[in-house]
This record gives C-alpha cells, sequence and structure tokens, in this order.
C-alpha cells in the first residue's frame, strides 16, 4: 500500500496522472490502476476523473493531507532504524564539479529521492580531474563533470547540456558597454578562476592551453571573494549559463574565441562495465531535468 500512496501523493503534487507516471518511470494506466487499486483497499473515492482532470473528494483532501504526515514518519523511522542497526543501507555516490551552478543537479536529487527514499545519496564536489579519478578507481558510481578529452569506451558519457561562457566583469569598467567580447580583448584583466590550491595548475592548463585565454589569472577558492574582486575591477569571471540572476554591480559579455562562442559541454559520465540500477536511474533523472 505505501508505494500506492506515493504514486496517489505524486497524483495531486503534479496535478496530472501523466507527470506523476513520468516521475515514477511507469505507465500512466499503470498509476491510474494503483490509485484505484488504493481506492478498493480504503473503501472510500479519493479522486474524482473528469476525462482528462481530477479533483479531490473531500475524503481524498483529508486522507492526502495525513499520508503526508504517515510517510514523512515512515521515512524517518526506517532512516533510524539503519542508523540503530549500523547498517546504512544502499548508497549512490554523485561528484559534481566544483563551481557548477545550475539548479539540475538538486532538482535530480529530489526528485531521486522522492522516488527511492531507502537509498542514501553521497554528494562530492571536485575539480574536473579530482573526480575523474575517484570516478576511475570506483570511489564514485556517476560524476557530472565537463568535457575535457575525448569520450572513452570504457564509460558511458552522456552530454547533458551545451553552455557559453561569459566574462562576468564590473558594470563600472568600460567593458561592461560590449555585449561580447573575444576573449583576446580581454588579455590585460586578470582572469579570476575558483580552484583549490592543489588543482590550480590543471586548471591553469585548461584556460590557457585548451580555451586560449590569455591573461593573468587569479585564484581563489570561494566564490563570494570571486565576486567581491570582479565587483572592485580587479578582474573577470568566467561564467555559464543563466546570466540573468547576476547583481546589478557586474554585467556579463558572451565570451567569443575566433568569432565563436566558447562553449562548455556538462556531461554526465559511468563506467560501461554493469552500472548498477540505481546509477541508471538517476542518470535518466538527471537528463529529464536539461
Amino acid at each position: 500500500m505505501l508505494k500506492q500512496i506515493r504514486y496517489f501523493q505524486s497524483v495531486v503534487k503534479f496535478g496530472s496522472f501523466t507527470a506523476a507516471a513520468e516521475a515514477h518511470f511507469i505507465s500512466q494506466s499503470a498509476i491510474s490502476q494503483q490509485i484505484k487499486a488504493l481506492e478498493d483497499e480504503l473503501g472510500v473515492t479519493l479522486l474524482n476523473r473528469k476525462k482528462r482532470s481530477f479533483t479531490l473528494t473531500e475524503a481524498g483532501e483529508y486522507f492526502y493531507k495525513k499520508s503526508l504526515i504517515l510517510v514523512s514518519d515512515y521515512d524517518a523511522i526506517c532512516r533510524e532504524l539503519q542508523r540503530i542497526s549500523g547498517n546504512h543501507g544502499e548508497f549512490l555516490r554523485i561528484g559534481v564539479l566544483k563551481g557548477y551552478g545550475g539548479s539540475e543537479f538538486q532538482n535530480a536529487v529530489s526528485a531521486f529521492t522522492a522516488q527511492f527514499p531507502d537509498v542514501s545519496v553521497e554528494v562530492i564536489h571536485g575539480n574536473h580531474d579530482a573526480l575523474y579519478a575517484m570516478l576511475r578507481n570506483d570511489a564514485l558510481d556517476i560524476v557530472l563533470n565537463d568535457q575535457r578529452r575525448a569520450f572513452s569506451d570504457e564509460y558511458i558519457n552522456i552530454v547533458l547540456e551545451i553552455r557559453e561562457y561569459y566574462a562576468e566583469i564590473s558594470a563600472n569598467s568600460p567593458l561592461a558597454q560590449l555585449d561580447e567580447a573575444e576573449i583576446s580583448d580581454l588579455k590585460n584583466l586578470p582572469l579570476i578562476l575558483l580552484s583549490s590550491e592543489n588543482q590550480q595548475e590543471t586548471e591553469r592548463n585548461f584556460y590557457l592551453n585548451d580555451l586560449g585565454f590569455q591573461s593573468e589569472i587569479i585564484f581563489t577558492e570561494y566564490l563570494d571573494d570571486a565576486q567581491m574582486q570582479v565587483i572592485q575591477g580587479k578582474g573577470f569571471l568566467p561564467i555559464e549559463g543563466n546570466k540573468d540572476t547576476l547583481p546589478s554591480a557586474v554585467q556579463a559579455i558572451k565570451l567569443l574565441r575566433n568569432g565563436k562562442p566558447v562553449i562548455r559541454r556538462y556531461c554526465a559520465f559511468m563506467k560501461a562495465d554493469i552500472p548498477s540500477k540505481h546509477t541508471e536511474l538517476f542518470t535518466e533523472i538527471l537528463k529529464n531535468q536539461f
């Protein structure tokens, strides 16, 4: 019955049988049958169905609210049982590129946890090479990373999104009046990068040799520090994706190399040798967020 209750909660949450079925990776007819079975078990009608829509009955409204508390308590009891027994249950270990600012990953974890509450998701943030090494040594199951080398047949390589680079610069800079600029145009303005000390040389080589930046590089480990340096006009910070949420003290200009946008490919990587069920399911959920 617990699985049926979770299906019912998803239908109410999404307001759609189709959306709920997609969230649970089952067919619409299957989730409809499961909720009908739940109603038969309870002996009440929870939903008034109207062609492609539905409304909650009074009993359905009451059951929905109480079931949220019931399922939350059940999940908490299961976690405590695992702790007391010393059995920490199933884990999914995911590495995420440090500095990745999209909400897609957080949304994927939320959706996965809702579907598999008994699986603990462990998240480790790191630089590109550190994450690659951990995946290679079986310390991680999945890695959300950028592509810096040719794809290998040893891994399942899934391109999630291609993002364009922007330069975040002080709004007081004359460059802020530009919509776009060649990276060579910024050679006299320091490039600010987020990196731990042991990864600085790797990041330096990537930005200078692979991407073609020509600027002096300033490293910092903290985003707040980097943005404060940008605001004071001490350099520019490369960013990707959504630039509409930046504070008014900075501006973003598109970065070009030989007239073409500088891009970054974000990918999901996992070993090709028999990935686990949960690894494949999480990757599928992650793909749907992009």
